[in-house]
């Protein structure tokens, strides 16, 4: 969400935020549905972009950018603001001083492109997060985005011995590629999902974060005699609930668990690991520690609730610290937590996490200016640019460092922890941006979002969630992904 994405974000990101990105946005309608979703990338209406000339390769503009073309970059307006965009954005008209830059941010990314992807006239730049993501499965499918290996295979805006690429984070280049070799998006934010919670909250109940989901009741127990529910969650948005559930789930039952889930396979749901998981958290629910009218509540809602101590465990991305700044007291001392297990006999350690890129930033095909959208980007993955976006937005960046000489925050610092203690045990499930009406609408809202407000069982929300893989499965309307 920011933003795949889920709202955000992130990216959350996501996209993360989102997702997300996972990716928040802040009390949007929910996904449109698929054919909605297909219209907007659909390639009806004439092409009316004039493309701007390239301009002369340099080693100052090693992608060719037209120096006096405009520029248009469209920012989705959530967690993470938009100071650090229009930071770059000025590096970018210094850098090229006869270009006029044309800057927006909005919550409403879908409504507000879908009629110019329609026309042919998209902007040269887009942060493609939030509630009314455009859905990226369709956007590669329908040949809508511009392949971006010129801009990783350029020189690197700080060091021109080394590629973009060379100075990303690991995991970062592949979760742009949909079908082999092309990269299609850029996730610019690099989202740590998990459980979030107050340490100071944790001490004064004089316990340790559970390992075990003995302990984890135990624990929503002790806080519940207190008058503290033991989660809350965005009730509106329930897929938000994944971020902690699906690293359980792939920690329980291993990676190839969570491989299967997003390859569509049939049975994937049915899966024991699930199962043992879905049950898990329907007992929070069955036993009274989740908080009181959250079924009901958006993310801004129950981060505020969390953040005033009503509530113990959110699960959510790192953009929460920055979305959630102006609530989250001086002393919460905000930390973040791989998701709880089962027992001794899950496949994957205590650490298991999922962390990727979020707030996927996409260059159109038909963009009249796609390669002043790449310079944008390669600005923006620059050492400053990157030190800037974790300063303002407490959140670390797809470039691969920009923290050394900051001070970073509690929970920026706690997920840079979380990322140590889980080494090679991260995980990074794809629904979100491969299939994410399915991810959204059916799997978060209409199943898990049903589920955790008691109407319906665990065995019918995995019957329902596996009717919907089917279903997607089955869609010839739907691009299909598979892990490689």
């Amino acid at each position: 969400m920011g933003s795949t994405s889920a709202e955000n974000n992130g990216s959350a990101g996501v996209g993360r935020r989102d997702l997300i990105k996972r990716s928040a946005a802040l009390g949007l309608i929910s996904v449109p549905t698929m054919s909605f979703l297909s219209a907007c990338a659909s390639s009806g209406g004439g092409d009316s972009t004039s493309k701007a000339k390239a301009g002369k390769k340099t080693a100052k503009n090693p992608l060719g950018v037209n120096d006096t073309a405009g520029m248009e970059f469209v920012l989705f307006d959530g967690g993470f603001g938009k100071e650090y965009a229009q930071d770059a954005v000025k590096i970018y008209q210094t850098n090229f001083p006869k270009v006029k830059v044309k800057f927006s941010a909005t919550q409403k990314i879908q409504s507000t492109l879908q009629p110019r992807f329609n026309q042919g006239t998209p902007p040269d730049l887009i942060d493609n997060s939030g509630a009314e993501q455009m859905d990226m499965g369709v956007l590669v499918g329908k040949k809508q985005l511009a392949d971006l290996t010129p801009l990783l295979d350029a020189p690197s805006y700080d060091d021109p011995s080394k590629k973009v690429r060379d100075t990303l984070r690991p995991g970062i280049v592949e979760m742009g590629q949909f079908d082999g070799n092309p990269v299609w998006i850029m996730y610019y934010a690099y989202t740590v999902y998990g459980v979030w919670y107050s340490q100071k909250a944790l001490d004064s109940l004089d316990a340790q974060y559970p390992k075990t989901w003995d302990e984890m009741l135990a624990v929503c127990e002790k806080a519940k005699k207190k008058g503290i529910a033991g989660w809350t969650y965005a009730g509106k948005y329930p897929y938000y609930i994944p971020f902690s559930l699906y690293p359980m789930i792939g920690k329980v039952g291993g990676r190839e668990v969570l491989d299967a889930i997003d390859n569509l396979e049939p049975n994937a749901w049915k899966h024991p690991a699930v199962k043992a998981c879905f049950e898990a958290y329907y007992e929070l629910y069955k036993k009274g520690y989740i908080l009181k009218g959250t079924p009901g509540l958006d993310h801004i809602q129950s981060q505020t609730a969390w953040a005033k101590g009503k509530a113990l465990f959110i699960p959510n991305g790192s953009w929460v610290e920055n979305e959630s700044a102006n609530v989250i007291p001086a002393d919460f001392n905000l930390a973040v937590s791989a998701p709880t297990g089962i027992d001794s006999s899950d496949k994957m350690p205590f650490g298991t996490i999922w962390a990727s890129g979020g707030e996927p930033f996409i260059v159109p095909a038909k963009a009249a200016n796609p390669e002043g959208g790449m310079e944008q980007l390669r600005i923006m993955l620059s050492e400053a640019s990157s030190k800037n976006f974790t300063t303002k937005v407490k959140s670390l960046t797809a470039f691969n460092g920009g923290t050394s000489g900051i001070s970073l925050t509690p929970g920026l610092k706690s997920g840079v922890a979380a990322l140590k203690l889980a080494g090679d045990n991260v995980l990074n499930p794809r629904l979100q941006d491969w299939y994410v009406q399915l991810q959204k609408e059916q799997i978060g809202v209409a199943g898990l979002g049903e589920m955790m407000a008691g109407r319906s069982t665990p065995a019918e929300a995995i019957k329902k969630i596996q009717g919907f893989a089917d279903a997607a499965a089955k869609d010839t309307s739907i691009k299909h992904y598979k892990h490689q």
